[in-house]
């Protein structure tokens, strides 16, 4: 049986109280991790290719237009 591809998603972060490292209004990878949204987190990758976990109450997620997910990873 193989894994299903999906379609990376994405996140704006509207706040970051305590987590200065995030920037506010810059678009963030999510990465998929049930147990973090279990206890109200969200795992997010930044642009070194590192991922870490912040209050989901911190991004809301986002569809982003094919052009700009283009565009995104290929910045990535």
């Amino acid at each position: 049986m193989t894994t299903p591809i999906t379609e990376p998603q994405y996140a704006v972060c509207v706040r970051n109280k305590g987590c200065e490292d995030l920037e506010i209004l810059k678009i963030y990878q999510i990465l998929p991790d049930k147990r973090a949204a279990r206890d109200g987190y969200v795992r997010v990758m930044d642009e070194s290719g590192e991922d870490y976990l912040y209050p989901e109450a911190y991004l809301v997620p986002i569809k982003l237009p094919q052009r700009a997910k283009r565009e995104v990873a290929a910045s990535a």
